[in-house]
């Protein structure tokens, strides 16, 4: 970020696919732009069905949100926001609880230019932007708009929605590390709200995903279920435990069966902290 005239003036990178803006096109949004679109069409070429499977995990997030406020959390922490696509999260959870309050983070400085979409909070709740990255934990727990909107000693809602993938382990486990940092500093009573793709039921075409998103500079890495389910160790799952993500509390069981593993190629998971 630099400055002009006093003023921040923040580089957006629009040269260059990022994984925000393709997910933003694969959800039927506009802010996308030429390398994003370029992705996402490679993307569908070898899988079809990827708006399906972004569309998946969006309805995840919506279930698991309202769920957690229905269950009485006031307090949710949303890493890897992405492009605002209404109903954002705060819509979700102040539509079950006016006084919620939201944190939503993101490392793409694009997210940052249209965060006024995610500021619109309820008068009795509230909402607050962060440009961070995920791999620096510590720099999100301890930043003012966390500690100024959240009191992390009272139960969170961290949601982690389609973003892990994107952070490789270079033989450290590093992103079981990240999560285990996170989790560590939210008390009893805390949730995480996780999805992850995953190519156990269609490794040809997300190894060709995975070439794909690593010629416009993304890192990707698929996770067995064994190995997602790792970032739950130490918390109670919720019913129904893993899943698919869309078999997880579909709201019309139906539905869900119209959507196959392979399609939604990625699990999810409710877990609480006792």
């Amino acid at each position: 970020m630099s400055e002009q005239h006093g003023e921040p003036v923040v580089d957006l990178q629009l040269d260059r696919a990022h994984s925000a803006r393709i997910y933003d096109y694969f959800l039927g949004g506009r802010t996308n732009f030429l390398a994003d679109r370029t992705a996402a069409a490679s993307v569908l070429s070898v899988f079809p069905s990827a708006a399906v499977a972004a569309r998946v995990n969006r309805e995840f997030m919506h279930r698991a949100t309202r769920a957690l406020a229905r269950a009485g959390l006031r307090q949710f922490l949303d890493i890897g926001t992405g492009i605002p696509t209404s109903p954002n999260l705060h819509e979700i959870a102040q539509g079950v609880a006016p006084d919620a309050r939201v944190v939503y983070t993101d490392n793409d400085p694009i997210v940052l230019a249209h965060a006024a979409a995610l500021l619109r909070s309820t008068p009795q709740g509230r909402t607050a932007y962060l440009q961070a990255d995920v791999t620096e934990p510590a720099d999100i727990l301890t930043a003012p708009q966390v500690r100024e909107t959240l009191d992390l000693g009272r139960p969170v809602a961290l949601s982690l929605i389609a973003l892990m993938h994107f952070v490789p382990d270079g033989g450290q486990d590093r992103a079981h590390r990240v999560v285990e940092h996170l989790k560590a500093a939210l008390p009893s009573g805390s949730t995480l709200a996780m999805t992850h793709a995953t190519a156990d039921f269609a490794p040809e075409a997300m190894a060709r995903i995975s070439d794909i998103y690593a010629a416009a500079g993304t890192s990707v890495t698929y996770r067995t279920e064994a190995e997602f389910a790792r970032f739950f160790d130490g918390w109670e799952l919720l019913e129904p435990g893993i899943t698919l993500a869309h078999h997880w509390r579909p709201d019309d069981p139906g539905e869900a069966t119209q959507v196959t593993d392979a399609v939604a190629a990625s699990y999810a998971a409710v877990a609480r902290r006792p």
